[in-house]
This record gives C-alpha cells, sequence and structure tokens, in this order.
C-alpha cells in the first residue's frame, strides 16, 4: 500500500513516525493508501530546515524570489490534469472542480510574483531637522500554514504563496485526509528553484497542530477549519507570541428577491448549494426568497434541476457532484437531514437513500432541499457541509436582510436582483464580509482579499491580496541624523520635529 510522507529538507520522507492513519477513495470508500502522522521530532526537524534556509531566502532580493514564482506558476499549469486527477481521487470532488481548486490557487502564486511591489516601503525627506525618515517591511521568520480537506490546493497556495515571497521560510500542515497534493505542491516549488527548507510539509493530527502552535521558533500561523478549531488556533497561538489568523465556518445566505430571473438564480443555487458536495466554506446553505410566490417559483425551479443532478465518482467526467470526504462525514450529514424533518421542516428532495451501482461503499448523499426551514432548526444553526439546501421564506427584504445580518456566521452573502437600488442598499447594510451581487459563491480575485467578519473570521488580515503581505511581513521604522544636523550637547526633553 501506497505511504504518503511528510516533505522536510526538500525531500518526501516518513520521518520518525510510527502511527499512520487510513487514506480513503471516498466514491469507494476503500483504503488506497496511509499518511504517517508527524511525532515532535519530525516536526522539530522541519524547522530546524526552516530555520536554516529562511535567512538567506530573506536576503534574497525580491525581484529573484518572484522569478521562483514565475517558474512556480509554470509548473503548476504543466501539472495541472495530474493534480486535479490526484486530487480528486483523495477528496471525491469532480474533476473539473478540482481543477479549480488548483486554479484558485494557482492565481495567488501569480500574485506574489508582484511582491518586489508589495513590500517597498516608505521614505521622508526631512521629517525634522536634518532627519530623515524610512520603513522597511521584514520577514516575520517561519511561518506555519494549518489547512482543511475540502480545498488540498488552494488554500496552501493561498498561505505559503505570499509567506514564502515576502522571504519567510513555510511550514504547512494538510488535511490528513487528502495529503498527497500538498506533497506534490512542495515538490514542484522546489523544481521552480524554491530552495530546500523553505517550504517543508508535514502530516499529522491533533498533536502536530500544537506542536506548531506552541513552537517557540515559528512566528506567524494561519488556519483555515471549522469555527470551534479556528477559536482554539487563534486564542492558542496568540498566547504563545504568535501572529495568528483563523478562518472558521460560514452560513452563507442567498437573498432571492421577487424580480430576480428565477432561471438563473435556480443554477446558482445548484452550483453553489451541491457543488462540491456541499463540502465549501462559501457554499449557499441557505436559500432565502423574499415572499412566498418567489419561494414557490424558485422551488420550482430547483426541482427538475435536482432530478436531473449527476452525482457520480470523479473518474466519470460528466460526474456533476461526488461523494463525501470520509463515512463520519456522510453520517453527520444524514443526522442533521433525519434532525431537519424531526424539528418539522418539509423535506421536498430527499437524498438520504440514494445509492449508485458498482460504489455502493462509497461516501455519497444525495442532493437534499428543505423548504420551510425556520432559525430555530439544527439545519439552519449548524454549518451541514454536504448537499443539503435550505430554504428559509422572509416576507419582505427587511426580513431577508436581517437573516444573515443577525446570523452568527460572517463569512459569505449573495443576493440576485434586477434592481441596483436593493442590491447597493443590500451591499453597504449587510453584516457579513463578502457579497455576491448576482454572484453566488463571491470569492475574491487574487489581488483583493478574502475573509469573513463574526465567527467566520479571527484576527484582523485576511488572506491573500495586500493583506497576506501585511501579515506575513514586520514593518521597521528607522530615523536618521548625520553629524552635521547634530546640536551639541545633550537633550533630555522627549524628541520632537520642532
Amino acid at each position: 500500500m501506497r505511504t504518503i510522507g511528510h516533505f522536510i529538507d526538500g525531500v518526501e520522507t516518513t520521518g520518525s513516525s510510527t502511527e499512520f492513519q487510513d487514506v480513503f477513495n471516498p466514491a469507494t470508500g476503500e483504503v488506497q493508501a496511509r499518511v504517517a502522522l508527524a511525532t515532535k521530532a519530525d516536526l522539530d526537524a522541519a524547522v530546524a530546515s526552516a530555520s536554516a534556509a529562511q535567512p538567506a531566502w530573506a536576503a534574497t532580493n525580491p525581484q529573484r524570489r518572484a522569478r521562483v514564482f514565475f517558474n512556480y506558476v509554470a509548473l503548476l499549469n504543466q501539472h495541472m490534469d495530474e493534480l486535479a486527477e490526484l486530487l480528486s481521487a483523495e477528496h471525491g470532488k469532480t474533476f473539473d472542480d478540482a481543477k479549480g481548486d488548483v486554479l484558485r490557487g494557482l492565481e495567488v502564486a501569480e500574485f506574489v510574483a508582484g511582491a518586489p511591489h508589495l513590500l517597498k516601503g516608505a521614505y521622508t525627506e526631512g521629517a525634522g531637522p536634518g532627519i530623515d525618515m524610512y520603513s522597511m517591511r521584514q520577514p516575520v521568520g517561519i511561518g506555519a500554514g494549518i489547512t482543511p480537506f475540502n480545498f488540498p490546493a488552494m488554500i496552501p497556495l493561498w498561505m505559503l504563496s505570499p509567506a514564502i515571497a515576502a522571504g519567510n521560510a513555510f511550514i504547512l500542515k494538510p488535511s490528513e485526509r487528502d495529503p498527497s497534493v500538498p506533497v506534490r505542491l512542495a515538490q514542484l516549488a522546489i523544481e521552480a528553484g524554491l530552495p530546500k527548507g523553505v517550504l517543508n510539509v508535514v502530516q499529522g493530527g491533533k498533536a502536530t497542530v500544537d506542536g506548531i502552535l506552541e513552537h517557540e521558533a515559528i512566528a506567524a500561523v494561519s488556519f483555515v477549519g471549522s469555527t470551534p478549531i479556528a477559536r482554539y488556533v487563534y486564542a492558542t497561538a496568540a498566547a504563545n507570541g504568535k501572529r495568528v489568523q483563523a478562518f472558521g465556518g460560514a452560513k452563507n445566505h442567498m437573498i432571492i428577491m421577487p424580480d430576480a430571473d428565477m432561471e438563473k438564480a435556480a443554477d446558482a443555487l445548484m452550483g453553489s448549494g451541491y457543488g462540491a458536495a456541499g463540502e465549501r466554506c462559501m457554499a449557499v446553505s441557505v436559500a432565502v426568497p423574499v415572499g412566498d410566490a418567489t419561494a414557490d417559483k424558485i422551488i420550482a425551479a430547483l426541482r427538475p434541476r435536482i432530478d436531473a443532478l449527476k452525482v457520480g465518482p470523479a473518474t466519470d467526467r460528466a460526474s456533476e457532484m461526488g461523494p463525501l470526504i470520509t463515512a463520519a462525514a456522510k453520517s453527520r450529514v444524514l443526522g442533521l437531514v433525519d434532525k431537519g424533518v424531526e424539528q418539522g421542516a418539509t423535506l421536498v428532495v430527499d437524498g438520504r437513500d440514494f445509492s449508485l451501482q458498482g460504489y455502493e461503499g462509497g461516501f455519497f448523499v444525495g442532493p437534499c432541499l428543505f423548504d420551510h426551514v425556520t432559525t430555530d432548526m439544527d439545519i439552519y444553526k449548524e454549518e451541514i457541509f454536504g448537499p443539503v439546501l435550505s430554504v428559509v421564506r422572509a416576507k419582505n427584504y427587511e426580513e431577508a436582510l436581517e437573516l444573515p445580518s443577525k446570523n452568527p456566521y460572517g463569512n459569505g452573502v449573495a443576493i440576485f436582483t434586477r434592481d441596483g437600488d436593493a442590491a447597493r442598499d443590500f451591499a453597504a447594510r449587510v453584516n457579513v464580509g463578502m457579497v455576491g451581487v448576482n454572484v453566488p459563491v463571491p470569492v475574491p480575485v487574487a489581488y483583493h482579499s478574502f475573509g469573513g467578519w463574526k465567527a467566520s473570521s479571527f484576527g484582523d488580515l485576511n488572506q491573500y491580496g495586500t493583506d497576506s503581505m501585511q501579515f506575513w511581513t514586520k514593518v521597521k521604522t528607522v530615523t536618521t541624523r548625520w553629524p552635521s544636523g547634530i546640536k551639541d550637547g545633550a537633550e533630555f526633553q522627549f524628541p520632537t520635529m520642532k
């Protein structure tokens, strides 16, 4: 059986690992590989490699660091299909969706090729009598990223690209459920010209996470996962003196106004609600039609689309939705659907008994659609992370606006309408970090930044974009005065610029 190891000091290795975890094929339910779980010695080896490599990498001028990313982008494009197939085999998402996973990460690698401009400091001549002042951005040292299973290419690239372009060394702790793609990303980075030790990958579970959060040599940590773990990571890393950003869960709403194009809105709900089997932090899990007539229209438009949805393995390129990641994920989703029925929601489409011939052991759940969901139900309050769409009917626009605004999560939200005034008002007033107007999954492009509000995000700087360069660097400000500008005698008052 294939064993997936760590990537330390430029080579793949199982290190001193004595524990291993099964990696499943989600479409069949069969074990296809095992992944080594790091010991403390493995993490220490990765940190030692990063510590040895980082000073020389930081001393490399930003333009030369950027050239590595030009090479890296070319290699990611060249190996796109290979990465997508590897990703699909362990995650279960369709091949085209897997390519999108890689591409959205690649875009951030493209963006950081502009790091020389983004890392420029500021200069003031004559800030005081004979005094000049300038600031510079310097790397924090060693950064770490703890990434989730649902985007094993995109989110690692979101983290490692700006961190490394800024002059840091980086340690990636990916999900142990689909660990192969992160190792391949590291191998391609070395091929692109990245010195060994600048990027290390350490597999593992909670013990490895805790080791990262507590390691005195690691200066900054970025995390994406569930909200309870994000709170833990943020508190623990901060208590250990680290800079930290931690992104949590979501409950994304899509408001459907009476004037919306119902066919386009239904298409948007299908892709955003059932794409990747709902295992996206930006998935729309709550549809909010304004008025009963709008609700009836959108459900009528959804029914035939759900019936026609092709659910299957990633090896079938015609598949539109694949399985969930594990048996435990499937069990949890089915339990929440059961709970929704018990609590009085109307299950319009029931995907609980879905079975695919030849893949009976796979972790498939068919698409589910609930109507008449209320805010006190578990299917509304919890992030389901499965192919379950809930319809919460709103009496009017203000009630629809209030739902995402008062929800504890604040990752993404969308409104579908033809009314520019309504869209503008909604974008200005809704209490959510990322807003789509006739865009169901409003993930910003690489030169903006990604980040939610409320319980979806902990920390004050977002991922990628200019925020990432601020997060992975620290500012040093230098005040200079040369002898001709220095008065004779000591000055005992607090310095001013008079």
